[in-house]
Order: structure tokens, then sequence, then C-alpha cells
């Protein structure tokens, strides 16, 4: 994985040098390893690599010739099919000078173009130059696993795998306005497809494409979630899942670097465990996984009907089945609390308070032995795990399943802030627009439709949120992680399995149970969902609300430009007056005061103005 970053101006030759220094010292996180740039008259290029496939033959911007034309490409990303793309390639006659996927992805453009996109199997975000036609192709994996960033103005166009590196060009101001304060504060740590909260700031969306040149920028979506009929029986639909899952994690594993697997205990980190395991196995290798965990949990923990039991004993469990070398991270509370600010400044937003800061924490731990994890993000949107595709009185209530705090969110607010932006219209309207975009089928019951939907919006802002968070979080240390479960097949075919096919048995991910049997002890592969873990100690509670009345009361306070401060007072003075959860199941009362820390630093360290008009 890597850093990359661009800016064009087909009006007038720049200079362009010390800004993109600028721009690409900003992502020396995401790719340590080495830099490069590629410049002429309308174009400057950077890339910050971090090494994974051919670290001596994979230096970009890399260019090559076809014809008149000279292409060159900045790419951050792996494809997982490189070696059926190379052997194509070659039989048209190419020939390739190194052993990298950045060389076959660059060759695919010259050779297909735009439609080089429909051959790839990866995780990308990349650019592509035309010296002659000065013409950039920009493009972002079907998932959204990778991120790319941009900024149009009159003339030019200045993109970036990060935010930061894009306010580090002069052109690009850190404003925000009453909509980006709607997102932060109404759908946050959430944000709208294709934006990026900074005013004038934009995102391309998963699936988008775009083409720049004299004319403007020119976006589509190349790829979608289709509605197709499931003609397969329920034991082909296992079959079929089993060697969807299977060779996308042997895919995945695919490293000249050393690669690790995240372990939780759950279902989905237990699976791509146990195949990488036998892959290692069967190579003479043993696997090495990871875990976190936070002091006194074992003391401290609450069961409840989100998190019914710790991962410890799962953990151990796991790892003794599938021989692996373990190593479990602990982490404490200064550390976690801490750790807020840097996971903020690694988003570039206010994230997922500490569930941002502890995957940071964790990421950094990993990264000292490890530059490549496998991890499990992405099952439970796409197989239906979480508790409101189950619960139908959540499933068949308008909005999104996770945020039904709008009122109690937009009440802390300062008063006329949003001017006419109405809260509860905000977000119903935000929901709305993915939800038009859904494909059905008049063969669907009212349920498959439903299931459909919740799809679309779990797979347009929910798990986007945790896209974010691990890309972000892990590339801070230069750490790539690979998502097995965002295979684009995968994806795809899950869409259109009727809902009493996925929740085979009436169990969450019932379906990947079922095909998965065999390969993990049937306690674990029947195990209760349990989340992402976070610490019950009560002296995180305590932190983060003293840290909040010490924010709180400095004169220079920034949050207090946007929300009310009596009531973030009063609400540090009794956490259960906020009913219900800030954003999903892990956001309760500490994150909310860590949130708002964040959203503190936030303000400060990019030194935002706020445009009230």
């Amino acid at each position: 994985m890597c850093g990359i970053a661009g800016w064009i101006d087909c009006q007038r030759s720049g200079d362009y040098e010390a800004v993109m220094k600028l721009m690409a010292k900003t992502m020396v996180p995401r790719g340590p390893d080495s830099g490069g740039f590629y410049y002429d008259n309308n174009c400057a290029l950077a890339h910050r690599r971090l090494s994974v496939i051919d670290p001596a033959g994979g230096a970009q911007p890399l260019t090559r010739v076809c014809g008149e034309e000279r292409y060159t490409i900045v790419y951050n990303g792996e494809l997982y099919n490189t070696a059926e793309l190379r052997s194509e390639l070659e039989e048209s006659g190419v020939h390739f000078m190194t052993a990298c996927d950045t060389e076959v992805l660059l060759y695919s453009y010259i050779l297909w173009g735009e439609s080089c996109l429909d051959r790839l199997n990866g995780i990308y975000a990349f650019a592509i130059w035309q010296e002659k036609a000065k013409q950039l192709f920009l493009a972002r994996d079907r998932i959204g696993v990778k991120p790319l960033f941009y900024y149009e103005y009159g003339g030019g166009l200045i993109f970036a795998s990060e935010i930061k590196a894009l306010l580090a060009h002069p052109m690009v101001d850190a404003v925000i306005d009453r909509d980006s304060i709607a997102q932060i504060m109404l759908l946050g740590p959430a944000r709208k497809p294709g934006s990026a909260v900074f005013k004038g700031i934009k995102e391309l969306c998963p699936s988008e494409c775009a083409v720049y040149c004299r004319s403007g920028l020119k976006k589509r979506t190349y790829w979608s979630l289709r509605a197709l009929p499931h003609k397969e029986s329920p034991e082909e639909t296992r079959q079929h899942i089993a060697y969807l899952l299977t060779d996308s994690i042997k895919r995945q594993l695919v490293s000249d670097v050393p690669l690790c697997t995240m372990l939780s205990g759950g279902l989905d980190s237990s699976i791509i465990s146990a195949v990488a395991a036998k892959e290692f196995a069967d190579s003479g290798k043993q696997l090495t996984t990871f875990s976190i965990d936070y002091k006194d949990n074992d003391k401290n923990f609450k069961s409840s009907a989100f998190q019914p039991d710790a991962d410890a004993p799962w953990i151990r469990r796991m790892s003794a089945y599938i021989g692996s070398k373990h190593i479990n991270v602990e982490i404490d509370t200064p550390a976690l609390t801490d750790a807020l600010l840097a996971s903020a400044y690694a988003r570039d937003l206010p994230g997922m308070a500490d569930v941002d800061s502890s995957l940071y924490l964790f990421c950094r731990e990993i990264r000292k032995n490890f530059t490549v994890a496998l991890s499990g993000e992405c099952a439970d949107e796409i197989f239906g795990g979480y508790p409101w595709y189950h619960n139908e009185e959540i499933l068949f209530r308008p909005g999104f399943p996770w945020a039904c705090s709008t009122a109690q969110r937009a009440n802390l607010l300062r008063d006329g802030l949003l001017g006419d932006i109405d809260p509860v219209d905000y977000v119903n309207s935000c929901c709305l627009e993915t939800l038009s975009k859904t494909e059905y089928l008049d063969t669907d019951s009212r349920k498959d439709r439903r299931m459909r939907e919740m799809f679309m919006l779990n797979f347009h802002w929910f798990m986007q949120c945790l896209l974010d968070r691990k890309d972000r979080m892990s590339m801070a240390h230069g750490l790539e992680v690979r998502v097995p479960f965002c295979d684009h097949r995968i994806a795809r075919y899950a869409f259109n399995i009727p809902w009493e096919i996925k929740a085979a048995g009436g169990r969450e991910k019932g379906i990947v149970r079922q095909a998965m049997a065999g390969i993990l002890p049937d306690d674990v592969l029947w195990r209760k969902k349990s989340p992402y873990p976070k610490t019950h100690n009560p002296t995180y509670l305590a932190a983060v609300t003293a840290r909040m009345r010490d924010i709180l009361a400095d004169k220079d306070c920034r949050i207090t430009e946007i929300v009310d401060k009596s009531k973030l007072l009063a609400l540090c003075d009794d956490p259960d007056i906020f009913e219900g959860n800030w954003y999903g199941q892990l956001m309760t009362s500490p994150q909310i005061f860590a949130y708002f820390i964040q959203m503190e630093a936030w303000l400060r360290r990019y030194d935002i103005r706020i445009d009230r008009q």
C-alpha cells in the first residue's frame, strides 16, 4: 500500500516541485520505504511507497511509452489477480520489466482502456496521466477499501490518498460549512458518499472512475450491486460461498514481506486465520496471529446483548486449534485516551473515538514485525451479521438502523447553527438517496426487498466508515491490512442470496457458518456474534469525562463554536441523559466524550474556519 498525490493544470505550466514535496511529506507514514515524483508542463505526480511485492522493481511513478503516448501511473493498492492479467497481457505481446502489479495495472489500461476495471480483482486507487493527450484517468476499487480525495478548481485538479495531503496545497483551505457540521453532528463518524466534510474537497466513491482534461472532470460508476435471480439450491449456495471465501483469502496471502492475521475468536477472523494457517503449514511455515485486549477487562467485562462474552477464551481456543504463534496486545486507559488525538489526525476527521484509537495502537504494535495483516471486516454488512438485520422492529423502521439518536445529537448543537437544515429531514434524505439506488426483483418478498435495502445502507454507509477506520489507522503506521470479505465477487453474490438461505438456521451469517463447517471447531463456528472489543474499565469513562471538562474550561475552546457548552457539561454530570448509542453498537457514553475530544483536536490542528453562510 502507498500514498499518491497529483496536481493537474491543463491551462498553464506550473512550478509544482515545492508543493508536491509538501503533499508527499504528509503521506510518509503510508509509504515509509521510498518516494518518487513525476513532472511535466501540466502535471505533477507524487508517490510514497510501502514495499510489499517486488521491493526492488516497483518504484513509482512508473512510466511506459506506447506509440506516441507516454503513460505514467501512481497507484495505491494490491491486485489479487495479477498472475492472470500478466499472462493475458503477455499473450498480447507485452514485455514486462518488473514483477510488480503496478506495471500490470498500467499495461492493462494501455491495452484495454477504461474497460480494464472490469478485469481487476483487488483494492486500489490510482491515477494514470497521458502526457500528449493531457488527460488524467482516476479510479477507485469497487468496494472502497482504498481512498481517493480530490479538489477541483477552474482549470485544474488536485488529488491525494488523504485529506491532509490536499490541505498541504496552498490552494486548498480548511473550511467547513453548515452541511459539514450537519455531517459531523448528525451522521458522524459516517459521512455522505462522495463527501470529505471539508468544503470543496470531495471523494471518488467506491466503483467510480473519472477522466480529467481541459473540459473538466467527468465521473461514472463502473460497477454496482445488481438484482439477479438466485438459481442455486441451499447446498449449492454453501459450496459457492466456501469457494469464494477460500479463494479470496488465498489470493490475499501473496506477499514478499511478513504477513499475519488479526484474530478475535469470532467467526470472520477465525475463518481467515484457519485458511491462512493451513496455507502456511503446507509451505512449512507457522502463521502469526494478533489480538487486542484491554487492561483489567477480565475483571470489568460486562455481558450485553451486543457483546455476550469476552474474546480471550475464544482466541486461545482458535490459536491452539490452528497452531498459530499468537501475540496479544493489551492497552491501558492512559494510552487509549492519549491516542484519540493521533487517530483523529490519521483519519483527518473526528472518528469512532476509542474504537479508532485502540486500532491505531494495535496496528502500531503489529507493524513492529509485520508489514501485511488480514482482517475480517465487512462480513457482517454483506452476510447480515448485525442485530438490526434480525430485529424486525428495527429492520422496518425508517432511517439508518445504527443511528437512532438524531434528535439528541441535534439538541447538543448551538441554536441556529444549521440554519434551514432540519436534522431529521437531513438524515432521512441521506438514507432515502441511497435506498433509491436499490434494485429489486419482482419475485422478492417484502422481507427480501427490505434486506436488499439494508444491504445497500450497510454497504454504502456503515461499511465505508469501518473501511475508512481500517485504512487510516493501519496506514498511519505503514501497515497494509487486507480484507478478504471485501472481494466484489462475494458482495455481488451475497446481495442476491434470499434471506431464508442467508440466515440459515435462524442465525446471523448462518449460510457462512454452514459453508465453512469443518475448518473451525463447532463451538467457534456457532459462537454468538461479538463486535470489535472495547474497554470496560471504569477508569476510561473517568478519563474522557475529565478531559472533556478541561476542554470546556479552556477560554480558547473550539467545540463550543459548534456545540452548546451547558449541554455538554450536563452530559458530563450525567452521561445517562443521552439515551441509546451515538453510533452503532460501540459508541456509548464514553465514546461520546471521546468523539468531542477528537473534534476539539481536529478543529485546532487543522485551524478550521467555519463558514456560517
